[in-house]
């Protein structure tokens, strides 16, 4: 089968080809590990064919769904994005990750992975609920344990030649 992400370049004139994808929920299960659960996003995709090469231009929009890093319930972030990913022919190897060597005898590109990467990227460092909307039995609960835990790596952590200076005072 097909994956609705390989665009066949051959068959296409020089210059600009537009495409456009919709993600969703199957998206995100078919990578393993994937950091996002769902989402409802747009991606458009300006592919540009050249003699040697080929420009694609991403651009998305829309929400994911993903696990609050506060509370860890689930949230939706919205994300808006962009990326270029360049395609060149050729034998040897990229350093560069926008830079990816296709086989001269290739005739289509898959783009799955290049818009996972946009996605990823898209995401803000740390996602959580606003203020007042986390799952407040699970703030606490957390809060609780960290503090337990936080006592005793303090405990845990004193150097014994510098415990024995703790008895001067």
């Amino acid at each position: 089968m097909i994956s609705p992400y390989t665009i066949p370049f051959v068959g296409l004139k020089l210059g600009q080809h537009l495409f456009d994808f919709a993600i969703d929920k199957t998206f995100f299960e078919s990578l393993p590990y994937s950091l996002v659960d769902d989402g409802k996003l747009v991606v458009k995709l300006n592919l540009e064919k050249k003699e040697t090469m080929l420009v694609a231009s991403f651009e998305v929009k829309g929400v994911v769904s993903m696990p609050c890093a506060r509370c860890n319930e689930e949230m939706s972030q919205k994300i808006k994005g962009d990326l270029t990913v360049y395609y060149v022919f050729g034998d040897e190897e990229s350093e560069d990750e926008n830079l990816i060597v296709i086989p001269r005898e290739s005739y289509e590109i898959e783009v799955q992975q290049s818009i996972y990467e946009m996605i990823m990227l898209a995401l803000p460092a740390r996602s959580a609920h606003k203020k007042n909307e986390c799952n407040e039995e699970m703030v606490q609960l957390l809060e609780k344990y960290m503090s337990q835990q936080e006592s005793k790596d303090k405990e845990d952590n004193i150097d014994p030649r510098w415990a024995a200076l703790k008895n001067l005072n």
